[in-house]
């Protein structure tokens, strides 16, 4: 059975790791068109987490896919071992 849930629901989550690091809050979804799921989490970094070396200049939003979430509630919880993998998106 699927749980739907609403969008704005989603909205500034919180992304941290399943070690208790936070990455940073959710910024988009990416879904494929086709067959509705999502793909990818697009997390805006925060300035102080450990992550942010991942950024290049000005880029702080980073893709992770959603293969690497383990858990949503009050916040995302992703596997850390995907975040090493993560891609800058560019803005």
């Amino acid at each position: 059975m699927y749980k739907y849930t609403i969008a704005r629901q989603l909205a500034t989550k919180k992304v941290i790791t399943n070690r208790g690091d936070e990455v940073g809050k959710l910024s988009d979804l990416m879904v494929n068109e086709s067959s509705g799921e999502i793909e990818h989490l697009l997390v805006e970094l925060d300035r102080e987490s450990k992550f942010i070396k991942k950024a290049t200049g000005r880029d702080r939003i980073i893709q992770i896919p959603y293969s690497a979430v383990t858990a949503v509630s009050d916040v995302f919880i992703v596997d850390e071992r995907e975040i090493e993998t993560a891609e800058t998106v560019k803005e």
